[in-house]
């Protein structure tokens, strides 16, 4: 994900964290100290620390229970709005998903009873209200906010865990496309209530919550829809097959002006040959270009990591690799790795609305 880094890994998945998400840290600490001092910035730093442990175990559970059915879980990013656990696919069974959806509220329920069957925080709704008073427990705001986190994510709409919950068991009378539908429109639906409730009570949090929802709930069900058409379909239905490509002798400076010349928005690097040495992409060639290296060698910036497949491969396999080694295009190649054409998410997409389209 862009704008986020590394600071680890934990049970073979990188944890990341958003740049962003040291600016909440830095708003809460200035809010406390402008109201308590410095004492209470520290608490409420430290608050929030251990807020975003309780969310990095949550996404844990999801990851690890995945892992339980073959799937791997690349990465978890800690955002300013919660956590992402980038699981490499969902389980298509129904009672899988159910399970890989509830093992993370889960988390949360066992964490909220340790507190307070163990530690003996109380909880009362009056502890959300006061999350940010130093004077409040401690233990009291993370157990409520824990039950909180458990409750919110069990809404049967996406992407809330609830809502995969929901998908799965509206799959057992309706196919997967639109049991997807149903649970993101639900989903679109409480991010339409949250965000009137954030206007009418003046919370910017809620709005931002509100948005989030929103996109992730229709990213969620045109992922599927994707991945439908993409079971009935080949690489060479949707590789580009028309396109300039790059040199290694190439400078940014000219990939620039590739650019302005056609609509292409990745370039492949081909050696004298015809072979695939990499990709450049339009988000690094403005970078470079910004940072006044329009002189350095494409092969200096490019994009090596990127998978590679033949005309006959099924494109779902090829959805997977671009989404699992999180490339800008896969390479459809002949035998000797020479380039042929390439695939995109953005020419996936038009052919899904292409084919969408000719079905009605």
């Amino acid at each position: 994900m862009t704008w986020s880094f590394s600071i680890g890994r934990l049970f073979g998945s990188e944890l990341r964290v958003h740049a962003t998400f040291f600016l909440l840290l830095l708003w809460v600490g200035l809010v406390a100290w402008a109201d308590g001092g410095f004492p209470a910035a520290v608490e409420n730093i430290l608050f929030v620390g251990a807020l975003f442990a309780c969310v990095v175990a949550h996404e844990f559970g999801h990851a690890l229970t995945a892992r339980r059915y073959g799937i791997r879980t690349p990465d978890v990013t800690l955002l300013p709005i919660g956590g992402l656990a980038r699981l490499e696919a969902m389980p298509e069974k129904p009672g899988q998903e159910i399970l890989v959806a509830l093992a993370g509220p889960a988390v949360n329920v066992v964490i909220w009873a340790a507190l307070v069957l163990i530690l003996g925080a109380e909880t009362w709704a009056a502890s959300l209200e006061n999350l940010a008073d130093p004077e409040a427990s401690f233990l009291a705001r993370l157990a409520a906010v824990n039950l909180f986190i458990a409750v919110f994510n069990l809404l049967p709409a996406f992407p809330m865990d609830g809502g995969r919950v929901l998908r799965a068991a509206l799959s057992a009378v309706t196919d997967r496309v639109q049991a997807t539908r149903i649970a993101a429109y639900a989903g679109q639906a409480l991010a339409f209530g949250l965000g009137l409730l954030g206007l009418v009570g003046g919370n910017p949090v809620l709005l931002l919550i509100a948005f989030f929802v929103f996109i992730a709930a229709g990213a969620e069900s045109n992922d599927v829809a994707m991945r439908d058409l993409a079971r009935r379909m080949q690489a060479r239905d949707a590789m580009i097959t028309t396109f300039d490509s790059l040199s290694p002798e190439d400078t940014v400076g000219a990939a620039g002006k590739a650019l302005i010349r056609t609509t292409q928005g990745e370039f492949p690097v081909l050696d004298a040959e015809g072979r695939l040495l990499g990709v450049l992409t339009r988000n690094a060639i403005f970078q470079e270009s910004a940072e006044g290296h329009a002189t350095r060698r494409v092969t200096e910036v490019m994009q090596t990591d990127i998978p590679a497949v033949s005309l006959a491969t099924g494109l779902e396999t090829v959805f997977d690799a671009m989404h699992r080694q999180n490339a800008p295009a896969v390479a459809v190649v002949r035998e000797g790795g020479y380039l042929i054409g390439y695939v995109t998410r953005e020419n996936l997409g038009e052919l899904m609305v292409l084919n969408g389209r000719r079905g009605r």
